[in-house]
């Protein structure tokens, strides 16, 4: 177990480090701002969606490892599914990071994303892990003003 903790810790770092996708989208469609004001986060997300399909995504901003690496790992998650995949990628992300630390992880279906398991152990570091796909909620329905996960 010690030795899975280790590599889902690598695998955040990596992402931290050299975040993928982090740059703004040429020709972008849907656009949305989220911060978490515990630890202040910011995002802006950008998506290039294309007959239901997302095309492209990318994310500025500045955050911690955790937010950064979440950011990092959706954007890759997102490219090529259509919006309604993205929807259950959502609800499947959220019930994994948001479930009891005392209960199984529900992370079927969610590949890489699944190494952002651990923040359940901390509550304080869900609403980190949680920001980007807050704000793809947000971006997806085209609404205004900053996200918040306050």
């Amino acid at each position: 177990m010690s030795n899975l903790r280790e590599l889902y810790q690598e695998t955040i770092f990596d992402h931290y480090r050299r975040p993928r996708n982090c740059r703004t989208v040429p020709g972008a469609n849907h656009c949305a701002e989220g911060y978490n004001p515990l630890c202040g986060d910011r995002i802006t997300l950008y998506l290039r969606i294309e007959e239901g399909v997302v095309k492209d995504a990318g994310f500025e901003g500045a955050g911690c490892a955790i937010a950064t690496a979440s950011a990092s790992l959706m954007t890759e998650a997102l490219k090529g599914r259509t919006q309604a995949e993205v929807e259950a990628l959502f609800e499947r992300f959220h019930a994994m990071a948001t479930a009891p630390a005392d209960r199984p992880v529900p992370d079927e279906g969610l590949g890489k994303l699944a190494v952002l398991a651990g923040v359940r152990e901390f509550p304080a570091r869900i609403k980190c892990a949680t920001l980007a796909w807050h704000t793809l909620h947000a971006a997806l329905r085209d609404e205004r003003g900053t996200v918040s996960t306050e």
